[in-house]
């Protein structure tokens, strides 16, 4: 985000990947959030670097694996110009980004475009307002119809397999005002605070695509470690606890509808105030 809140530098590099100096490590001084390494040796371009994201987890028949192997974009970068930060404007409600080293509408290279659900329409942006269902973003300039209210509007760069990229630059959260004569005093969030967003999974998946089903989901202001903060997610009632910012490999999903819940939890387990920091979604499962 360009306010002050901005994505967050990288981990979990090989000791390899380092040797060749490809690694690099970005943090905003205004932040404490992390993510993984968004690494490569040319500007603008896709890597696929491979890195020890961390062990499994299976329970109840449901694995949960995290991995951090995806073509890595370390120099893209997304400004929202419009709406600004803090205005109060009509609906439907222009957007404008500038992108920088990243091209939307272009297919995701590495395995995992091959192995889960994936966009037809190439890469994109995900919008997601209010901490509701993301909207695909292909085009820099839209309008999106929005209720009156005050909005949270939060925006970033997505693989075309809708993998979140988590580097500094790559999102933007800020909060606007639809329409006139709107009461925000009772409906003001504290951006500078621990928030947790939902990103996917999302509707229904079929076929090869329901063998492995991604979870992701975007973090600001909050690290997540062992002995500190954590996402809680309950995938149809079994817990799972994630210590790390990174994408997850959903695998053994029985057919049928699944139930997903994600928490963002101190490291006592205790939920973490917030306004979406406990989200439940459904999705369909058709193997």
């Amino acid at each position: 985000m360009k306010s002050a809140l901005a994505p967050f530098g990288g981990t979990l590099a090989l000791a390899a990947a380092l040797a060749l100096g490809s690694c690099s490590t970005s943090q905003q001084a205004e932040t404490a959030t992390t993510a993984p390494a968004e690494r490569d040796t040319a500007l603008g371009a896709q890597t696929t670097t491979n890195t020890v994201a961390g062990a499994a987890q299976t329970k109840n028949g449901i694995t949960l694996t995290p991995f951090d192997d995806s073509p890595k974009f370390p120099t893209a970068q997304l400004r929202l110009n419009q709406p600004v930060a803090g205005s109060s404007v009509p609906s439907p409600v222009p957007f404008s980004y500038d992108l920088t080293n990243f091209q939307l509408t272009k297919m995701t290279g590495g395995d995992h475009a091959q192995h889960m659900a994936n966009s037809m329409k190439g890469q994109h942006i995900h919008l997601i307002i209010d901490n509701k269902p993301y909207i695909a973003q292909y085009e820099t300039k839209f309008s999106q119809p929005m209720e009156p209210g005050q909005h949270v509007i939060l925006s970033f760069l997505s693989r075309s397999y809708h993998e979140s990229l988590k580097h500094l630059g790559a999102y933007d959260l800020r909060t606007i005002t639809v329409g006139n004569n709107v009461d925000t005093t009772s409906a003001k969030v504290d951006l500078k605070a621990p928030h947790l967003f939902y990103s996917r999974p999302k509707d229904t998946y079929a076929g090869a695509d329901a063998k492995k089903i991604m979870l992701d989901f975007y973090l600001v202001n909050t690290t997540l470690a062992p002995d500190g903060n954590k996402v809680r997610a309950t995938i149809n009632g079994t817990e799972f606890m994630l210590d790390q910012w990174l994408p997850y490999m959903m695998e053994g999903l029985p057919p049928g509808q699944a139930t997903i819940k994600l928490e963002l939890v101190d490291n006592g387990g205790k939920l973490i105030p917030g306004p979406f920091n406990s989200v439940t979604r459904t999705i369909t499962v058709q193997p």
